[in-house]
């Protein structure tokens, strides 16, 4: 008789999940940030029914939130991100996730959080990572929104 296959034993992560689920979170609110509209004269928060905080302009703190919560990361765990997204995005399996890791080192290297500023739908991205590896982060993200 076989023996059932076991399930691979989900990485150890040394990124927090809650720190994770913010990132995740400011990810999301940062890529659906809308070019400015409505600045004219006499608009006011009543009549723009709170729409701003998803208006790109200088002061929409998002990216700004995004890319300290990325550079307090230490180097492993930036490199931990980049894999998740590798890995969220379909470049490597969970069971690759040593291939991914090595991989994401070299991009961490040269961009790291430029990097991943830069990449589309990035909480999307990290939390489809995380879900490969076995881990749920909902609850999480869920105190952060």
């Amino acid at each position: 008789m076989a023996q059932p296959k076991r399930a691979p034993a989900r990485p150890a992560l040394a990124t927090s999940r809650s720190h994770l689920a913010f990132v995740i979170v400011k990810a999301r609110a940062f890529d659906a940030e809308v070019p400015a509209s409505g600045t004219e004269d006499g608009s006011d928060m009543v009549d723009d029914r709170a729409v701003a905080i998803l208006e790109s302009t200088p002061d929409n703190p998002n990216e700004e939130e995004l890319s300290a919560a990325l550079r307090d990361l230490n180097v492993d765990q930036l490199n931990e991100v980049v894999a998740l997204v590798l890995v969220g995005r379909g470049d490597f399996s969970a069971d690759e996730w040593p291939q991914a890791l090595t991989e994401a080192g070299a991009v961490a290297e040269r961009r790291g959080v430029t990097y991943l500023i830069e990449t589309p739908l990035l909480g999307d991205l990290i939390e489809d990572g995380l879900d490969a590896l076995g881990y749920n982060i909902t609850d999480e993200e869920m105190v952060r929104s």
